[in-house]
């Protein structure tokens, strides 16, 4: 039987599908026969899609619980939830970022994921069946050196998600987490521009802008990311953790086999914060 054939008649919500992974993810699921419905918080826009947009802002109760209600309404159930929708800031100092920034980056990243997740899960447990995946990255497992807001936030996605996925799974619902790296969107363009900036960072708060273009600008297209979601949801048993590309993959086998000391090098090297010593992405590329 081919594999959309057997997700006829499920059902999707993808979050943050506007553009970029989400978009590609609702795309990708389309054709492989679920009804997807998409979400940005100005619904639908003009442009030809082969799935529905909702007007869902997920940082608000209201607006998540009539997102839901709708597509209940129409559709009856919900298979399958994608939490994507999130934004990063651009790469400073933690102290170069307010309390207020804080909150706003996990208003949207985390506590976004858990509206979504406690508006979506009664109607999965009502079921017996459902999946969640959950978008995260490589930051969840490894520290960003002045992005620490952005990687708290995929750091606490990844604890939430290990611990949800054991409450849900004797329910019939799964929990995984899709781990990208470097991924080709407009993501960067959307950056939050810290709110206190000092003059003491000013020099690599430069460098790691320019380091964060020349890497995106090679970065996997989002089809790569979108390819992995389908893994997760159709697979039988699913992983609670799946890299997307390759160097998502050498990262976390890195994390896992390598020494701590070295990792921490590396990452260092990588960010030009020592003299030089032995690139992360080097070592990845060596174990390729």
């Amino acid at each position: 039987m081919k594999k959309a054939d057997t997700m006829n008649g499920k059902t999707a919500l993808v979050t943050g599908a506007s553009s970029g992974i989400g978009e590609a993810t609702a795309e990708r699921l389309v054709t492989a026969g679920y009804k997807v419905y998409g979400t940005s918080r100005r619904g639908a826009q003009a442009g030809s899609r082969t799935f529905e947009m909702l007007a869902l802002d997920v940082t608000n109760d209201e607006s998540v619980e009539a997102a839901v209600r709708e597509m209940i309404r129409l559709e009856g159930r919900i298979d399958l939830l994608v939490n994507n929708a999130g934004f990063g800031v651009a790469p400073a100092a933690a102290e170069e970022s307010s309390i207020e920034q804080a909150r706003s980056i996990f208003d949207t990243n985390f506590f976004g994921i858990l509206r979504m997740t406690r508006a979506v899960v009664p109607h999965m447990r009502r079921q017996g069946a459902g999946r969640i995946i959950n978008i995260g990255s490589v930051l969840g497992f490894l520290p960003m050196p002045y992005g620490a807001l952005y990687a708290a936030t995929k750091h606490a996605l990844e604890g939430y998600s290990e611990s949800l996925d054991h409450e849900l799974r004797t329910r019939g619902i799964r929990v995984s987490v899709i781990e990208p790296a470097y991924t080709k969107t407009q993501f960067d363009s959307n950056f939050m521009e810290p709110d206190a900036k000092l003059e003491e960072y000013r020099e690599i708060r430069a460098a790691l802008a320019d380091t964060v273009k020349g890497v995106m600008a090679a970065a996997d297209p989002p089809g790569v990311v979108a390819n992995v979601v389908l893994e997760a949801a159709s697979a039988a048993r699913p992983k609670l953790r799946y890299t997307a590309g390759g160097l998502a993959g050498r990262l976390r086998f890195l994390r896992r086999f390598a020494p701590a000391g070295l990792i921490d090098s590396a990452i260092r090297k990588d960010l030009r914060l020592d003299a030089p010593k032995a690139s992360l992405t080097a070592v990845g590329e060596e174990i390729s």
